[in-house]
């Protein structure tokens, strides 16, 4: 059984890149088809200093494809869950249940026993195991035993959508543009099979929003890109006329460590900072990890979480330093900035895309 505190799934939220340790598990679900009418397949990342200048060209397309044996896909969030969806409803041994948040539970000889609320209603849910996959503010991993607040990251970021005929015809292309800045870079990429383009600005902000997601004005986002961004990414910047607000935060890299027959995945076991793009492909990695350990030790459901967590902890663990580390690599003021940009550029393509093969080659066991 799923449960979700949501009352009803909407289709919100904004775009997300699957690399290929991602889509391979897609696709190894039977997804391939159902998702390829919403996807845009990049040709290339195309990094570019705040002024406009051009730093470095990573290929993807089939470059990435056939290097990794998967492709490379961008995707709206909404287009992704209702495919996953979809393939619940098919799937006659799954029930989703939606209104309902996750209070207590209580492990015991035969399972679990889970409490969930629906308003003054209390449910009991007895299974083998609970997964906690309830992101950031994991209600599940507070109830493990651990209340600690993720680290805040000091850093916002302003996501939209516009449609691609309002955008400059460069950035039409199925490609994304990366663009550094000191303190603040910016992103965009088209989704919906290319009608529209999702924007990411990601600046210093010394007090973060409140709550996952706020509103935010475009005077607000656009004041803090100034006028010696590149034209481009100021007229990108100018087009929005609803943003929404995320406060960044993750959480120290730790190996995961779960209780009986409980674990953790996702955002509730490792939150990242999105440098990287990888938040939404570790999860995906984590599931295919934890169905192969369950499907292999169907008698023992905590053996097989304890497997899971001993084989995912390092990975996602590096993964969230690199992200860290990107941090730093991204905002860097100059004069270090361009030693950045140059050592970016010798590099070269095949170099620079290399450098993401430890990641991008991941295989489930």
């Amino acid at each position: 059984m799923l449960i979700d505190q949501a009352g009803r799934l909407e289709e919100t939220g904004a775009g997300i890149q699957l690399s290929p340790n991602a889509t391979r598990v897609l696709i190894g679900l039977g997804l391939h088809d159902a998702l390829l009418p919403a996807v845009v397949v990049p040709e290339e990342l195309n990094i570019k200093s705040s002024r406009g200048r051009a730093i470095a060209r990573m290929p993807l397309g089939t470059g990435a494809a056939t290097r990794y044996g998967a492709p490379y896909w961008i995707i709206h969030r909404a287009d992704l869950q209702a495919t996953l969806l979809a393939a619940v409803a098919a799937h006659h041994d799954i029930a989703l249940t939606l209104g309902r948040k996750v209070d207590a539970y209580a492990a015991h000889a035969n399972g679990v026993t889970v409490q969930a609320s629906r308003g003054a209603q209390v449910h009991e849910t007895h299974g083998l195991a609970l997964i906690g996959a309830d992101g950031l503010w994991s209600s599940v991993r507070r109830l493990a035993g651990d209340d600690a607040a993720p680290r805040v990251a000091r850093r916002s970021a302003f996501r939209a959508l516009v449609p691609t005929e309002r955008v400059a015809p460069e950035l039409r292309v199925p490609a994304i543009n990366l663009w550094l800045g000191s303190g603040s870079h910016l992103v965009a990429y088209p989704v919906k099979a290319g009608a529209m383009i999702n924007i990411v600005a990601i600046t210093r902000d010394a007090r973060p929003a409140d709550g996952w997601s706020t509103a935010a004005t475009p005077a607000d986002v656009r004041a803090r890109f100034s006028r010696f961004w590149a034209p481009a990414a100021r007229d990108l910047l100018a087009l929005p006329t609803q943003w929404l607000k995320w406060p960044l935060c993750d959480r120290p890299p730790q190996r995961l460590q779960g209780e009986g027959p409980v674990t953790l995945i996702g955002d509730a076991a490792h939150p990242m900072l999105p440098f990287v793009a990888q938040g939404a492909a570790m999860a995906i990695e984590d599931a295919a990890v934890l169905a192969a350990a369950l499907a292999a030790m169907r008698e023992d459901p905590a053996a097989a979480m304890r497997r899971y967590e001993a084989a995912r902890g390092a990975r996602t663990a590096r993964v969230q330093r690199a992200a860290r580390r990107n941090d730093t690599v991204y905002h860097l003021a100059w004069p270090a900035s361009a030693v950045r940009n140059w050592a970016m550029g010798r590099m070269g393509s095949d170099r620079l895309l290399a450098r993401f093969d430890w990641i991008y080659d991941w295989r489930a066991e």
